[in-house]
């Protein structure tokens, strides 16, 4: 669904723009929150533990956005479609986070892979990026309180939220074409086309999402932003009476029971005995599983991925949206289209391309997700003073 050059005016571009850099900022102080929030406890302790784990995680899943997005799956005839991401970005590291990494998957793709337009970049993160997330996390947080607390619940609620999330994006597009489309189409027609062909998208959205938060949920949880109220329980002590101290007599057994043994008086120095602390659990091998996972689909399993235009394309070909389309402002960069120039392999130019990809993300998305978390754990002192 990534909106190129020319379909949408330039004062709503502008206006997008707008939006979507308002969006970005929001988000990045909600980032800050949630890149620390664990179900542990404040920054500083758990919280900043979490973070130190939660930030290459975020910008794992970025990176893993971006492969998935490669892989185009058949919906229709002569039709394909993609994961967009914002379910799946906001249950595993929050919404805000969410919408920070599909931003940077669509900016890298933007700039390095002529996909999606620069001038039409605050439309899909406003599109894409937004409205996905949002409405995702609205939904999937909605059911969660609605149903059991269970890890199949989490999977279930991952499964509607990315399902409902897709053609919402498609109806938010249609507004938006409605408010400044390029060309004179019925936007009726426009509409259900849209809402129709991305309902099909949205069940492949809906099964990725759900098969990877089950994946998750099923080793580590606790790493799962939207089901960490779940998945954290207390522990629960049982009271069984008092405890000996050592050398204190013990209970004798008469036939009508056990004589109450008398309590021990505790020392007067005797200090209470500090809480157990958490043990940190590390999160490398789910970090290098999704990364092994990222650079398999993207290097690999994006050759089989289908051919076919997908759902805006097919659409904006049909109805004649894109007879103002514009050429990309980097359509020579040496990885447009995803393939690497001059290689004339294609199978060699496009894993190549998809690896690259994958490596431009993960850096840019985990560079951007510990400086902000720094700075979160730099403002606390002040905050908590």
């Amino acid at each position: 669904m990534h909106v190129p050059d020319g379909f949408i005016n330039a004062p709503v571009s502008a206006a997008t723009g707008v939006v979507a850099a308002a969006a970005v900022a929001v988000s990045l102080r909600g980032a800050r929150r949630e890149l620390l929030d664990t179900a542990g406890g404040p920054a500083g302790g758990a919280g900043a533990a979490g973070g130190e784990r939660t930030a290459p995680l975020a910008g794992l899943v970025a990176a893993f956005i971006f492969a998935v997005q490669m892989l185009n799956f058949p919906v229709a005839a002569g039709t394909s479609g993609h994961l967009l991401g914002g379910a799946l970005a906001a249950i595993l590291v929050g919404p805000c986070t969410g919408v920070l990494c599909v931003s940077v998957v669509l900016l890298m793709q933007g700039v390095l892979f002529a996909d999606g337009g620069l001038t039409a970049l605050g439309v899909n993160i406003t599109d894409m990026a937004v409205v996905t997330t949002v409405v995702a996390y609205a939904i999937f947080r909605g059911l969660l309180k609605l149903a059991p607390g269970r890890r199949r619940t989490v999977t279930v609620a991952s499964f509607v939220a990315a399902l409902v999330s897709v053609p919402a994006a498609a109806a938010a597009f249609t507004a938006l074409y409605a408010l400044g489309g390029t060309t004179d189409i019925a936007i009726g027609k426009v509409f259900t086309a849209m809402v129709g062909v991305h309902v099909l998208i949205g069940i492949g959205e809906a099964a990725i999402t759900a098969l990877t938060v089950g994946a998750v949920m099923a080793v580590r949880p606790d790493l799962v932003h939207g089901a960490r109220g779940l998945t954290a329980r207390p522990l629960e002590l049982r009271n069984t009476g008092p405890v000996a101290a050592p050398g204190a007599p013990v209970a004798a057994r008469t036939a009508d029971g056990p004589e109450a043994a008398p309590a021990p008086e505790p020392a007067a120095d005797t200090a209470p005995a500090p809480a157990a602390a958490t043990p940190r659990r590390s999160a490398r091998r789910v970090w290098l599983a999704g990364l092994a996972a990222a650079l398999l689909c993207a290097g690999v399993v994006s050759f089989y991925a289908s051919a076919s235009p997908d759902g805006l394309e097919k659409v904006a070909h049909d109805k004649g949206i894109d007879k103002k389309a514009e050429d990309h402002a980097t359509k020579d960069s040496p990885l447009a289209d995803y393939g690497v120039k001059d290689i004339t392999d294609a199978r060699l130019s496009g894993g190549l391309a998809g690896v690259i990809g994958v490596g431009a993300t993960l850096a840019v998305g985990t560079g951007v997700f510990v400086v902000v978390r720094k700075r979160r754990t730099a403002a606390e002192p002040a905050e908590t003073a």
